[in-house]
């Protein structure tokens, strides 16, 4: 009887994020011989879904039903972005290999002995509910290892921003914000610098009751506090080398009020917090890549010209650009770098760099859960 024909494998992936901002979830269709996306959609989850994941950031009452049905909502935004995204791309679900899908980062403390990181994600529903495979947990497995489990995404980053015998730094900036180093010789560094968006979203929610400050153009009303920015910047963690990650399990309202006065007008707030973002940036790539002469930026916080005309005054000699400008749109990158480690799982590739995140050694990351 002769043998069943081998097929070739498909090498389309979607990739899922939803990351510390709670702005909703992105989605791409991720063709992985190209490097190259072919299809986005977003769709910002519901006020109540948000409202939820915030609070769960916290311990609460009833916490482990709670973030049981919050998992499994986030499993039924992420299933409908994936029919969007096939309907809008015309691409038969048979085609796609796999989806890599991030969940909703509610916890993350990965140092020491009984360290862990947690996103609220129900992998089985989303594959019940997408008919494709999934491979998501994409954490922890770096985590059990020793390594911070974050950041992932500098081997993506190398992948398509790394330019042979130039120094490039690439900058997420979410809620977090983490640089990659690709280094000219091929060595390539990465760690979380510290709060990107968290606390401005945060803060201009609280004040002013919107989810985000376009544009920058709120902090741009107020005066930097010098006595604040000071208090900030002496956060012990932000002075610990790499490797490190962090996320709203520090860097929260609580902390920031604990080091507010009284009689501090809310926009000079806001314009403190702004400049702490870009100078947690531009402090990390002075001390560890200080020849860099190109900074590529992604991420919502890309789109606040405020904070990147900050970022280009700190960092004079650096070309401040956005990921748009080399061909991938900054809410696109995240989503296209967890397609790519979908991809690398598939092939049973490592997907970590363990001189990023300090783990044991290269690791294959994720679960699978079959369609």
């Amino acid at each position: 009887m002769a043998s069943p024909q081998r097929t070739e494998a498909p090498r389309l992936f979607i990739g899922l994020m939803s990351g510390t901002s709670l702005d909703g979830v992105d989605g791409v269709l991720f063709d992985a011989d190209a490097l190259a996306v072919t299809g986005h959609v977003h769709a910002p989850f519901s006020h109540a879904l948000r409202d939820e994941l915030l609070a769960l950031n916290s311990p609460g009452d009833n916490e482990l039903h709670r973030a049981a049905l919050a998992a499994n909502a986030v499993a039924r935004a992420y299933a409908d972005v994936v029919s969007q995204l096939l309907e809008a791309t015309g691409t038969p679900r048979t085609q796609v290999a796999a989806l890599g899908a991030h969940g909703q980062t509610v916890r993350h403390r990965p140092d020491g002995f009984d360290g862990y990181t947690t996103q609220l994600l129900n992998g089985a529903l989303l594959a019940e509910q997408a008919g494709i495979d999934v491979i998501c947990d994409l954490r922890s497995r770096d985590v059990a290892a020793g390594g911070q489990g974050a950041p992932l995404v500098p081997a993506f980053h190398r992948a398509v921003f790394g330019a042979q015998g130039q120094d490039v730094a690439a900058l997420n900036l979410g809620g977090i914000s983490n640089l990659s180093l690709l280094f000219a010789d091929g060595r390539t560094g990465g760690f979380d610098c510290g709060p990107a968006n968290c606390l401005m979203d945060g803060w201009i929610a609280r004040h002013r009751g919107l989810a985000y400050d376009a544009d920058g153009a709120w902090a741009a009303t107020g005066q930097v506090l010098s006595g604040l920015l000071a208090a900030l910047l002496a956060e012990p963690w932000l002075a610990l080398p790499p490797p490190k990650s962090t996320g709203r399990d520090l860097f929260h309202l609580g902390w920031l009020e604990q080091r507010l006065s009284d009689g501090q007008a809310p926009q000079d707030v806001q314009a403190t917090l702004l400049e702490l973002s870009a100078r947690c940036v531009a402090d990390a790539l002075k001390a560890q890549m200080p020849q860099a002469r190109t900074l590529i930026a992604c991420g919502g916080g890309a789109l606040n010209g405020a904070l990147m005309r900050r970022l280009a005054a700190l960092l004079p000699g650096v070309a401040v650009q956005s990921s748009a400008e080399r061909g991938l749109p900054v809410d696109q990158v995240e989503a296209a770098a967890f397609a790519w480690l979908a991809h690398r799982f598939v092939e049973r590739l490592p997907g970590n760099l363990p001189a990023v995140t300090g783990a044991a050694g290269p690791r294959s990351l994720g679960a699978l859960y079959p369609a």
